[in-house]
């Protein structure tokens, strides 16, 4: 290996299921593994690509959603994830209920963000 590369991430969700469903229409990815999580407590769902993916978890303390904070340290501020047709992308964002903000467009790429249902930040990219 020449370079290191980011394998998965792993996010806590309100739902697993609901948020897997949600990444899998977005982003054309496929549900990879779903099963008990730590310790037997819990569910997780890994949603992606054959070379890296996304890992939801929930457990049986479900707390609230705090708000944004990019001045947490520790803090999670966005996924950012990159997509061949970003347009397209934007309007399955739309179709799923949520608010694409603050496009942009500077190298090495156009972007969009938005919040899901868990006011989990992602950032849509693409280069040309």
């Amino acid at each position: 290996m020449t370079q290191a590369i980011v394998e998965h991430v792993n996010i806590t969700v309100s739902d697993p299921q609901k948020t897997a469903e949600m990444l899998c229409k977005l982003f054309d990815w496929k549900i990879r593994w779903h099963g008990t999580a730590m310790n037997g407590e819990g569910i997780t769902y890994h949603i992606g690509s054959e070379s890296s993916y996304v890992a939801v978890y929930s457990g049986h303390n479900k707390n609230q959603a705090s708000e944004v904070n990019y001045d947490t340290v520790g803090g999670l501020n966005h996924i950012g994830v990159l997509v061949d047709d970003l347009d397209a992308t934007e309007q399955r964002v739309i179709e799923e209920g949520f608010t694409p903000k603050s496009h942009a467009d500077y190298e090495p790429g156009r972007r969009f963000y938005f919040f899901d249902h868990d006011n989990i930040e992602f950032e849509v990219v693409s280069y040309p």
